[in-house]
C-alpha cells in the first residue's frame, strides 16, 4: 500500500516543480518583453484620470546612450470644420537628462541618452460624446525618431467602457498593435515600431457622470480660420456679388446703346446734299470732323486722326500740299487759322506751321520734335463739348483704373490685417477682388452719350457710303469737291485704297506736283504718320471698323 502513496507524493512534487518552472519561464519572458532592444527608443505611458477631470501622465522613456531625441506635441487639434480642440499642459518636468517646455500651441520635450521620467498634467482631455464621456490624448506623437515600442496603461475612478487606439500618420485610421480593457479595470495598449512623426492616439470611453467634462473647443486659428466662410464674410461676399452684378448691369445699360449701334443693320448714309443752285456738297453726320470720327469710334486720339485732319485742312484751303524732289512733300500755309476751325484743328495747324513759319517739308518735320499734347487735349475736349461723351474718355479710364488699384491695395492690406487679428479675411479679399475687377474693367468705363451712340451708327453708314458710292452717283462738275471732302473720312476709316481706286484720277486744287496721285498720296500718308508718331503723344493705330 505504500507504493501508491509514494507515487502520489512524487507526482505531487513533480507538479509543483513543473508549475514553478512554468511560472518562472513566464515571468522571465514578460521581463524580457518589457526591456527595450539595445540602441532603440521606447516609451511606457501611464495615464490616470483624477476626479477633477485632470489627466496625470507619467512617461518613462529609454534613450540610447549618446543620442538626443525631441518630441513636439500639438495642443490644438482639428476636430471639424473650422473647429479645434484645445489642450492645456501643466506641471511638466523631467527626471533624468532632458527638459520639457510648454507653449500656447505646443508641448516640447528634449531628452538625452539614458532613462528619463516625464510627468505632466493634461487639462481638456475629457469630452462629452452623446450620453457618455470620452478621454482622449495623443500619448505618443511628434517624435523625431522611430520608437521601437509604445506601451500604454490607463486608470480612472470607474471602469472604462471602450477603448479606441489609432497609430500611424496623423489623420490615418490604422489601429494600434493591441488595445484592450484589461479585464474591465483599466486600459492597456501597445504599438510596435512607430515611425518618426507618427502618433499613437488613444480615446477611452467612460460612463456619464464619472467626472465632469473639461474639453475646450475653439474656432480654428491660422490662415484656414482667417479665410473661413463666416456669416460676416458671407455677407461681405454677397455684397460684393451684388456690387459686381450691379456694375455689370450699369455697364450693360450704358454700353447697350453702343452694342445696338454696332450690331444693327445700317445702310449707307448719304452725305451728299444739294444747295439752292442744285450743286452737290458734302455734309458729315452730326457735323463730325475727320479727326473726331476716330476718337468717337475707338475713344482714343490716334496718329491717323491727326493725319486725316491735315488732309481736311488742305481740302478746306487752309493748307496746300505739294510733292517735291527727293521723295518729300511740302506743307504750305494758304489761309490763316480762323474761328471756323475747332480747337483741335487750330492745334494741328499751329503744330505744323507755328507763328512765323509759312511752309515746311515732311523731312523738316522729322528733324524737329512736334508737340501734339495740345492736339490730344483739345480733341478730347471737343468730343465732350459736342456731347458725344459725358467726360473725356481717357480721363474716365484713368480715373477708374486708379480707383480700382487703390481699392485692390486697400483690400490686400485689409486681408493681411484681418488674417492676423480678428479673422474674416475673406472680407478684405472680396474688396481686393472688386478692386482688381474695377481696374481691369476701366477700359470699358467711358460711356458714350445717346447722341454719341447715334453718331457711331451714322459713322457705320458713312463707311458704307464710302465703300459703295461710284463716280456715276456724283455729277461730273462736283466730283473733285465730293472726292476731296470725303477723302479725309476715307483716311480715318480705312477706306483710302478703295476711294483712290474709284475717284483717284481727279486734278486736285489742294495737292500739287503729283504726276501720279494714286501713288504719291499713300506715300505721303505713310511719311506723315511716321513723323507724327515720333511725337510720342498719340497711339499709332488705325481706327477699327465701327
Amino acid at each position: 500500500m505504500r507504493t501508491p502513496l509514494l507515487s502520489a507524493a512524487v507526482l505531487k512534487n513533480w507538479g509543483v516543480a513543473i508549475f514553478a518552472a512554468a511560472a518562472l519561464t513566464s515571468t522571465t519572458a514578460v521581463g524580457a518583453l518589457a526591456q527595450p532592444l539595445p540602441g532603440t527608443v521606447s516609451t511606457e505611458v501611464r495615464m490616470k484620470l483624477e476626479r477633477d477631470s485632470k489627466l496625470t501622465v507619467t512617461e518613462t522613456v529609454h534613450v540610447p546612450d549618446g543620442k538626443t531625441v525631441n518630441r513636439t506635441v500639438p495642443l490644438r487639434l482639428a476636430v471639424g470644420n473650422d473647429l479645434e480642440r484645445q489642450y492645456q499642459v501643466t506641471d511638466a518636468k523631467v527626471e533624468g537628462s532632458g527638459k520639457a517646455t510648454v507653449g500656447d500651441d505646443q508641448f516640447s520635450v528634449k531628452l538625452e541618452g539614458g532613462q528619463a521620467t516625464l510627468t505632466y498634467t493634461v487639462v481638456g482631455a475629457v469630452a462629452p460624446v452623446g450620453d457618455a464621456l470620452e478621454v482622449r490624448w495623443q500619448v505618443a506623437g511628434g517624435w523625431d525618431t522611430e520608437l521601437d515600442k509604445v506601451a500604454v496603461t490607463f486608470s480612472a475612478p470607474d471602469s472604462p467602457t471602450s477603448v479606441n487606439c489609432l497609430a500611424g500618420p496623423v489623420g490615418s485610421s490604422q489601429p494600434c498593435t493591441s488595445a484592450d480593457l484589461a479585464d474591465g479595470k483599466g486600459v492597456r495598449a501597445q504599438e510596435i515600431k512607430l515611425a518618426a512623426g507618427e502618433r499613437v492616439d488613444v480615446a477611452i470611453g467612460l460612463s456619464a457622470g464619472v467626472v465632469p467634462p473639461n474639453a475646450v473647443v475653439v474656432q480654428q486659428s491660422g490662415l484656414a480660420a482667417a479665410f473661413a466662410l463666416t456669416p460676416v464674410s458671407g455677407i461681405a461676399l454677397g455684397a460684393l456679388l451684388v456690387l459686381l452684378l450691379g456694375g455689370v448691369a450699369l455697364l450693360w445699360y450704358l454700353r447697350g446703346r453702343d452694342v445696338a449701334a454696332l450690331s444693327s443693320e445700317v445702310g449707307a448714309v448719304s452725305v451728299l446734299v444739294r444747295d439752292q443752285n442744285n450743286r452737290v456738297a458734302f455734309a458729315s453726320p452730326d457735323g463730325v470732323l475727320p479727326g473726331q470720327v476716330g476718337t468717337v469710334v475707338d475713344e482714343h486720339v490716334d496718329v491717323v486722326d491727326v493725319t486725316a485732319t491735315v488732309i481736311d485742312l488742305a481740302v478746306r484751303n487752309y493748307l496746300w500740299i505739294a510733292e517735291v524732289e527727293g521723295h518729300d512733300w511740302q506743307i504750305v500755309r494758304r489761309n490763316p487759322a480762323d474761328d471756323s476751325l475747332s480747337g483741335y484743328e487750330k492745334a494741328v495747324y499751329e503744330a505744323l506751321l507755328p507763328q512765323g513759319v509759312d511752309a515746311v517739308t515732311v523731312s523738316e518735320l522729322r528733324g524737329r520734335r512736334i508737340d501734339l499734347a495740345q492736339v490730344r487735349e483739345r480733341l478730347y475736349a471737343d468730343v465732350v463739348e459736342k456731347r458725344w461723351f459725358v467726360r473725356r474718355p481717357d480721363a474716365e479710364r484713368s480715373l477708374f483704373w486708379w480707383v480700382g488699384i487703390v481699392v485692390a491695395v486697400l483690400g490686400v492690406v485689409a486681408t493681411v490685417v484681418l488674417a492676423l487679428t480678428i479673422g474674416n479675411a475673406l472680407f478684405g479679399l472680396a474688396v481686393a477682388v472688386g478692386g482688381v475687377a474695377l481696374a481691369f474693367g476701366a477700359r470699358s468705363m467711358p460711356a458714350r452719350t445717346k447722341r454719341g451712340s447715334e453718331l457711331l451708327e451714322h459713322v457705320r453708314g458713312l463707311r458704307g457710303y464710302l465703300h459703295g458710292v461710284t463716280p456715276d452717283d456724283v455729277p461730273e462738275d462736283d466730283r473733285e469737291l465730293v472726292f476731296s471732302r470725303s477723302l479725309p473720312y476715307a483716311v480715318v476709316l480705312g477706306e483710302t485704297e478703295r476711294w483712290l481706286a474709284t475717284f483717284g484720277q481727279q486734278d486736285l486744287y489742294w495737292y500739287g506736283n503729283a504726276s501720279d496721285f494714286r501713288r504719291s498720296f499713300p506715300a505721303f500718308l505713310g511719311a506723315l504718320d511716321g513723323v507724327l508718331a515720333q511725337a510720342g503723344h498719340l497711339r499709332s493705330l488705325r481706327t477699327p471698323n465701327p
